[in-house]
């Protein structure tokens, strides 16, 4: 094993997410060979006889007190569909569901499979604008079962719309011989009437807070059109690749948001573990990924930056090791989280009636991943057409500083970066001048430490995430929302050589996702504080091959609070098996942000 000549992560369970990829990395193992992989899927539920319940943990969403009407619009099972089409179904509002007012609208995506089968990365579609991006379980022998319950309550124009869609599900999936693991899948949407007559202020000239508040009067999708026999995501398959797409929008819309979905694969799924290009090249390692762990999305609008996105670090049940994701699976794997970039400001270069672009390229890229977005519009129902100007736009260049320091297989990398981006525009609309100040900032910090030629390997990384929005008129602020988000990340790998063909192999994982919300609209407020943290370990031991010994546990605290609801969970497993589960939904008085010490606390804390 002191003779590795590619980084230990990648020799730990790369079991990524596209089949034509599979064997190679599955070769690229040394630590667990083939035979051990199916001794792990086996150890998993040694003694498990019924399907096991795989969950993510996450606040319940708040519902009203009625009765939801609830539609089945895709029953399917997912075998053979790898570079197939989507699974496409016709999709018509049901008029009874629909008739009444609606306060929420939620997306249940319900499976469950048998045997042995991969991670794989899905998306669902609705006239092209997806609702939700997620990985599926992996299953065993004895079988799982898992469902996502998603608020989908923002695309309520959409889902209402009184016309025929197509509903499009993509989910690659092969089986054959060795991976016997069919989806079968059930998606229905859940329909709840408001409790009394919601009002509505989306036409009160008055109320422009209101209308800013409210969900989009119509979405674009900034996707792949179908026909196709993939995802109607965009691949980006390089740091040099551009996507685009080219779309044109009512010219008396007032108010414009771009949500964006993505996912990492393949070379880039761990991109946060990726080395320095001068490490590999120095010590020849043909076959380890590079271009160093730093990783930024950028969102051009007609060749000009309007915003970027540092994303979470999503890990798939299959990441790192699998055994840490059962049953509890890694924070947002079910439903990986989408990124706002507000557009208002730049709509006065859109408001022509012309054809425009939106763009994606990421920073350092090696390949792939798959990305797309919805645009949210705000219409101006008592105007044809509004008017706009972008006043100021700065986009300040990355800032990196690299720190290498190795010797062979040794070493240590620091990796800091900085940047911030914003926009001030001006908007004419039936609810009278009002300007418009976006701003994101961005902080990056990133270090790994490796030791005994590999065979300890140590990373630590942080993700500052800043965005906030302003909406003017005659110089006071009418409406208004900031995210500040949080990403920890640390992982340690140690491999003992204990001779004779025989090691013990020890991993340690901290996964952390932490955001604070506010939100002013008129003399209406909301706050809202996360902090979601998950530790977990997994050890075992081989001889000549063969797996002697295997432990592992995950802990989770999710702690929620806000202005709609409180909501606190204390969870624990151990070989599978929920040790300790605490659920609080009452509020406790707040003692404010403890963001740093609490973090520290974590990442400095034994086993981590």
């Amino acid at each position: 094993m002191a003779s590795s000549k590619f980084p230990l992560l990648l020799s730990l369970f790369l079991l990524l997410h596209q089949p034509f990829s599979s064997k190679a990395n599955l070769l690229k193992t040394k630590i667990l060979k083939s035979t051990l992989f199916s001794q792990l899927f086996t150890t998993r539920h040694l003694n498990q006889t019924q399907p096991a319940l795989y969950f993510e943990v996450t606040k319940p969403i708040k519902l009203p007190r009625t009765k939801p009407c609830s539609i089945l619009i895709l029953s399917h099972d997912f075998g053979f569909t790898y570079g197939k089409p989507p699974v496409l179904a016709n999709y018509t509002p049901p008029s009874h569901c629909t008739a009444q007012q609606l306060s929420k609208i939620v997306l249940e995506f319900k499976a469950t499979c048998k045997g042995t089968q991969f991670d794989r990365i899905f998306g669902i579609w609705l006239g092209g604008v997806e609702l939700l991006r997620s990985c599926t379980a992996e299953p065993t022998e004895s079988g799982i079962v898992w469902s996502v319950e998603k608020d989908i309550t923002r695309y309520h124009s959409l889902i209402v719309k009184n016309k025929t869609q197509t509903l499009a599900v993509y989910l690659g999936n092969i089986v054959d011989n060795t991976y016997t693991g069919v989806y079968h899948v059930n998606v229905t949407i859940h329909f709840y009437p408001a409790e009394e007559k919601l009002s509505n202020h989306k036409n009160d000239l008055d109320n422009l807070a209101s209308g800013f508040d409210s969900n989009a009067d119509l979405i674009l999708p900034i996707s792949r059109n179908l026909p196709l026999n993939d995802g109607l995501w965009f691949e980006i398959k390089n740091s040099m690749d551009n996507q685009e797409k080219e779309f044109r929008i009512p010219q008396n819309v007032y108010r414009a948001v771009l949500e964006v979905y993505l996912s990492f694969h393949e070379n880039d799924e761990f991109w946060y573990t990726n080395l320095p290009n001068e490490f590999i090249s120095i010590n020849e390692l043909t076959d380890t990924q590079g271009n160093g762990p730093f990783r930024e999305i950028v969102v051009s609008l007609d060749g000009e930056v309007v915003g970027a996105i540092w994303p979470f670090t999503v890990i798939y049940t299959g990441g790192i090791n699998p055994l840490f994701w059962s049953p509890i699976t890694g924070i947002g794997s079910f439903d990986l989280p989408s990124y706002d970039i507000e557009i208002t400001p730049f709509l006065g270069n859109i408001l022509d009636g012309e054809m425009h672009k939106f763009s994606f390229s990421i920073t350092n890229a090696l390949n792939v991943w798959f990305i797309d977005a919805n645009l949210h519009l705000w219409l101006d129902t008592k105007s044809s057409k509004t008017q706009g100007k972008l006043l100021k736009h700065e986009v300040i260049p990355l800032h990196i500083s690299l720190l290498s320091d190795f010797k062979g297989l040794d070493g240590k990398f620091l990796t800091n970066v900085s940047r911030s981006i914003s926009a001030t525009g001006w908007i004419k609309s039936s609810y009278g001048e009002f300007t418009t100040h976006w701003i994101q900032d961005f902080g990056y910090s990133n270090s790994v430490l490796l030791r005994k030629n590999e065979n300890l390997q140590i990373i630590s990384q942080m993700i500052h995430f800043h965005d906030s929005v302003y909406f003017r008129r005659h110089s006071s602020v009418a409406y208004s929302q900031s995210s500040h988000k949080v990403f920890p990340f640390h992982l340690s790998i140690n491999v003992l050589d204990r001779g004779n063909g025989s090691y013990t192999s020890i991993t340690n994982v901290t996964l952390g996702y932490y955001e604070e919300k506010a939100k002013s609209a008129g003399f209406d407020s909301f706050f809202s504080s996360l902090k979601n943290l998950q530790k977990g370990q997994v050890a075992i031991t081989a001889e000549n091959n063969f797996l002697v010994d295997a432990s592992w546990s995950t802990q989770q605290i999710y702690k929620y609070h806000g202005t709609d609801l409180c909501y606190f969970r204390n969870i624990s497993s151990s070989n599978n098996i929920v040790a300790y589960d605490k659920v609080r939904n009452t509020c406790k008085e707040r003692t404010g942000s403890h963001l740093s010490s609490e973090f520290h606390g974590w990442l400095s804390s034994p086993g981590s």
